[in-house]
């Protein structure tokens, strides 16, 4: 079992910028095989920014060039930098782990834009 643990949510102006952590338990198989997702009240959880292979990312359309997802695999975390927030991005924020037919998530961080 992996358990992930995401932080770095909060309220923020339009404009303004936030970057979560997502943290594993343990190691994980590759940090590459993690990703973002997000959750708007009343809508489904859509996929956010993740690496489509090692080291290559790739974003929704409606956060490219606003987002961008890194990985540190010395301490089995995901981050996700969030610029030029709008108050469309406002979700809960969930962090995504998937090393084959096992898929992992964990609590979930609430960002707000509103000013």
């Amino acid at each position: 079992q992996v358990q992930l643990v995401e932080s770095g949510g909060g309220l923020v102006q339009p404009g303004g910028s936030l970057r979560l952590s997502c943290a594993a338990s343990r190691k994980v198989f590759s940090i590459y095989l993690m990703g973002w997702y997000r959750q708007a009240p009343g809508g489904q959880r859509e996929k956010v920014a993740y690496f489509v292979r090692r080291e290559r990312p790739d974003y929704a359309d409606s956060v490219k060039g606003r987002f961008t997802i890194s990985g540190d695999s010395a301490k089995n975390s995901v981050y996700l930098q969030m610029n030029n927030l709008k108050p469309e991005d406002t979700a809960v924020y969930y962090c995504h782990y998937s090393p084959g037919i096992d898929e992992y998530w964990g609590q979930g961080t609430q960002v707000t834009v509103s000013s």
